[in-house]
């Protein structure tokens, strides 16, 4: 079995391909466009890194293509759906870069407070500054962790050991997850307001793209020094620098930019404050070792046994199963992830029922997709499908199964109950056939809607003029609607529209909705 490796890969990586029984190594780093088209065409597997974009073209070339694997947590550069329509399993490698991403978080931290990069630089030029590079301390001093993933966690343990006080703001982890880390949940604001550090650790989506931004910055500690090795445009670059230039942050440390590499003129380059690396936070040999040999071992463990490690499109089962159970894996994930974009503050509690010809499959495999779906929008794309049941377990979330053969007028149905800062709140989804679902029911209410593409999901006072006023505003903002249901359980009480658009549905015009007397709350969900 041909497995092409595009990408430069580690020695260690390379042998353990050339080792392997019934495996043929093709190792071809640096292919063009073209060639890569050519190269793939015959290969069973694909193995890249960064460097190597998997289009669906190149999807659609690999005639014989069974799985593609990513040495490393990114997978910016795969089109997955091109991947899950041909079947192709994608696998990562999301815990092999942890350590060397938190301690060059570290690194930054503590270059930022001693100032070591430009005084290095002074020195080196035949000056001898002593003065003018006065540092300080991080003993004592404050660090605020935005996000307590895997890396945050670390970086928060890390930092307690160089006695420095930890408070952390992730709305999606327990209390008590927290303070088993020795650290101090805090709200957005505290954690502006009293850090003296502040280090970046979430994935980037709708809710953390520029959380810290002109506004924000200015709740920030005066002092205060920013560190961001997580992901571009967590920050607005352009606030930052006016905001390093005003005195008021007295400087960063970034390793990741909204665009890579940034342009010639970026307005950080000019500051001194600002000490900035070419994404290097997985840039170590260790590291660099770790995840290809880790990625090589699950790609021929796939090609040789059919065991799935790591996937991002589908759990750890046999091959001969996945086909069946693919429409039930599709449609858990999609519940998990609706309902972790309505009701997923502070999770405490999440209660799977499935009911039923869904009961005649593993359902502990669905929970890991329903997990997935929950957890991926908190902790980005180190999320997979073996190590979602772990994450939620590190988070403090109670997991709790039930099943039932009677599924409510449906074949199948699966409903996902999710407890937490918000109360408890459900989404069920049912099977229409071999391969149709749709969410069928939001907490008491029966809905109906196909789980694809922007959801407009409105809460709203059941008066006459909300269909008018809703679709007045979209219209408006030149949004075709594509879908729409409504449902409420009594006159003259609470609903839920449901409302699929062509296209995402910007921030004003979601605002403008919620500005509406009658509309309680506007939510997209991005599925």
């Amino acid at each position: 079995m041909k497995v092409l490796v595009a990408d430069k890969f580690a020695m260690e990586g390379l042998r353990v391909f050339e080792n392997a029984d019934g495996i043929e190594l093709d190792y071809q780093p640096g292919l063009s466009d073209a060639e890569l088209l050519e190269k793939v065409a015959d290969a069973e597997a694909l193995v890249v890194r960064g460097g190597t974009r998997v289009s669906a073209e190149v999807i659609d070339a690999a005639k014989k293509l069974k799985v593609v694997g990513r040495a490393g947590i990114s997978v910016e550069n795969m089109d997955l759906e091109a991947a899950n329509r041909k079947g192709i399993v994608v696998m990562n490698t999301p815990f092999g870069s942890t350590t060397t991403a938190a301690e060059h978080t570290i690194a930054m931290l503590m270059a930022l407070a001693r100032m070591i990069p430009a005084a290095s630089q002074s020195t080196k030029s035949g000056l001898w500054e002593k003065e003018k590079y006065l540092g300080v301390e991080i003993n004592g001093k404050t660090l605020g962790v935005i996000g307590a993933g895997k890396i945050g966690r670390l970086v928060g343990d890390l930092a307690i050991g160089l006695k420095m006080r930890v408070i952390v703001f992730d709305p999606y982890v327990s209390e008590e997850t927290v303070r088993q880390m020795g650290a101090e949940q805090v709200g957005l604001d505290q954690l502006l307001a009293e850090s003296d550090f502040i280090t970046f650790h979430v994935p980037l989506n709708a809710e953390t793209r520029h959380l810290l931004n002109a506004e924000s910055l200015q709740q920030v500690k005066p002092g205060c020094r920013i560190v961001n090795c997580a992901m571009g445009g967590l920050i607005d670059e352009t606030a930052l620098a006016a905001a390093i230039k005003s005195g008021h942050i007295a400087g960063a440390a970034l390793d990741v930019f909204a665009q890579e590499p940034p342009q010639k003129d970026h307005p950080l380059w000019s500051l001194d404050e600002v000490i900035c690396t070419p994404h290097l936070r997985a840039a170590t040999i260790d590291a660099q070792i770790n995840v290809t040999v880790q990625i090589a071992r699950q790609v021929i463990d796939f090609l040789q046994n059919g065991v799935i490690v790591n996937a991002l499109n589908v759990p750890s089962i046999s091959a001969d199963l996945l086909d069946e159970m693919r429409p039930y894996i599709d449609l858990a994930e999609k519940l998990g992830s609706f309902q972790a974009q309505l009701f997923a503050k502070g999770m405490e509690k999440v209660t799977v029922e499935y009911a039923g010809e869904v009961t005649r499959h593993p359902v502990d495999q669905l929970t890991m997709a329903v997990l997935k779906g929950l957890l991926t929008p908190v902790h980005g794309s180190m999320v997979n499908y073996v190590n979602a049941p772990h994450l939620a377990k590190e988070s403090g979330i109670e997991v709790v199964e039930a099943r039932s053969s009677v599924a409510g007028g449906f074949s199948s149905q699966i409903r996902l109950t999710v407890t937490g800062a918000e109360g408890e709140h459900s989404v069920a989804g049912a099977m229409f056939g071999t391969d149709d679902y749709r969410i069928v029911g939001i907490d008491q209410h029966h809905v109906e809607t196909v789980p694809e593409g922007h959801i407009l999901v409105i809460r709203n006072e059941d008066k006459p003029g909300v269909i008018a006023t809703l679709g007045q505003v979209l219209s408006e903002a030149g949004l075709n609607i594509a879908m729409m249901n409504l449902s409420r359980r009594k006159i003259q009480g609470r609903a839920f529209s449901l409302i699929n658009v062509d296209s995402e549905i910007p921030e004003d015009v979601l605002e403008t909705l919620r500005g509406k007397e009658f509309i309680l709350s506007a939510v997209q969900v991005s599925l």
